[in-house]
């Protein structure tokens, strides 16, 4: 935001205030895009990404969902989930027991998408716990298809995939332009997210770029 007041030549506080501003105003167009795609999408990817609120003990998960055929990004949500791995204790011990939103959010993603897939719809996803009982409970009748995440190359943040063939190609790419574009999730970045809603802000406002501007 600082570099952005310094290049337009205005105070930050009036960048602080456009950020919520135009990402209602994509989030908007973006919602009118996806309802405009109503039983049109029969391949879909979704995926989730992981950053963080301030500090690595106190990670977000943004879940978004991909049109393999065309690339468009459907929808997105972003959820505050607990530290994980060797981190977990030391993130409890500093700031107490974190709200796993991730269930939740990632629901929400899916009743978002429903009315653009079509019945017959194959879904594409990691082997995540988390996605098959809820796709299945949310999208009946579409067949969803699971694949072992592969090791990521240094192209593409780490989110492309060292193989072949990716058969989730589509998330995955989706998930290197994110890091890429939106600077508060460049891997080893100092432009961290303090506000889960200002990330969800960033999100929109590049998503109506990418599908308007990037794609075409």
């Amino acid at each position: 935001m600082r570099r952005s007041a310094k290049i337009l030549k205005v105070n930050r506080r009036t960048v602080e205030k456009k950020l919520p501003y135009l990402g209602k105003v994509c989030a908007l167009k973006n919602q009118k895009f996806l309802e405009s795609q109503k039983n049109l999408v029969s391949k879909a990817q979704v995926d989730d990404l992981i950053t963080k609120e301030n500090s690595k003990l106190k990670p977000l998960s943004v879940s978004f969902a991909v049109n393999e055929k065309t690339r468009h990004i459907l929808a997105v949500e972003v959820a505050r989930i607990p530290a994980f791995g060797h981190l977990a204790k030391i993130a409890v011990k500093k700031y107490g027991k974190r709200k796993d939103e991730h269930k939740k959010s990632f629901l929400s993603l899916l009743q978002r998408i429903a009315p653009a897939i079509t019945e017959d719809a194959v879904i594409k996803s990691d082997k995540h716990k988390t996605y098959h009982p809820l796709i299945a409970k949310n999208l009946p009748g579409r067949t969803h298809e699971t694949y072992k995440g592969e090791r990521g190359c240094v192209a593409g943040q780490g989110e492309l995939k060292k193989v072949k063939f990716d058969p989730i190609f589509a998330a995955n790419h989706a998930c290197a332009m994110f890091r890429a574009n939106v600077n508060r999730l460049i891997r080893k970045t100092w432009c961290t997210t303090k506000v889960p809603q200002r990330l969800r802000d960033h999100l929109e406002i590049f998503i109506f770029y990418f599908n308007t501007v990037l794609l075409h």
